[in-house]
């Protein structure tokens, strides 16, 4: 897996068109249920994988434009290694952008909290996370935060089909954690 940064976000509780009785909250990479803290693109302070590469851009974000981060949570991602593309079912390398400085610093303390299948048709940053987006989490076992509880069942939910014509792909495998750090 490769560290791709960091990204605060509002993360909710079901809603209620998730049917899916084992999900308490969403932790998903994309922005489309549990929100990113800004439309935070405009600032061009992130990095090649279109995350931020410390907590301190983030801070000095949110600081900046007044935003009150207090009820939010600070994710840091690992993104595999490949993208799956659907359409052919092949797994095929990418890479950053290198327009854009990739310097990511680790988190000292992050806990795991799952994994999301996230599409990237444009190939900059995610667009929906079909388990939440699209309500796949009905249909596919997921964990309370929205999530597959390992790599492999992500994977195989990939080649099994299971995201098929639930959004234009290719799609990316992300580790999702849980960070110990406040964003005032």
């Amino acid at each position: 897996m490769i560290p791709v940064g960091y990204m605060l976000k509002t993360a909710v509780r079901r809603p209620e068109w998730i049917e899916a009785e084992s999900v308490a909250d969403i932790y998903s990479v994309s922005g489309c249920v549990s929100y990113n803290f800004a439309d935070y693109i405009k600032f061009w302070k992130h990095n090649g994988y279109w995350f931020f590469d410390s907590p301190r851009i983030v801070e000095d974000l949110t600081e900046a434009e007044g935003i009150d981060a207090s009820e939010m949570t600070l994710f840091f991602y690992e993104v595999y290694e490949t993208e799956y593309n659907d359409q052919s079912k092949q797994w095929l390398p990418f890479s950053p952008d290198t327009a854009f400085p990739t310097l990511v610093v680790e988190p000292q303390n992050k806990c795991l909290e799952g994994f999301d299948v996230t599409t990237f048709s444009i190939h900059t940053s995610p667009e929906c996370s079909p388990l939440s987006c699209c309500s796949l989490a009905t249909k596919i076992p997921v964990n309370e935060h929205c999530l597959f509880n390992s790599f492999e069942e992500a994977k195989s939910a990939l080649e099994e089909g299971k995201f098929s014509n639930s959004e234009p792909g290719p799609f990316r495998i992300f580790a999702v954690y849980k960070v110990d750090a406040k964003i005032a």
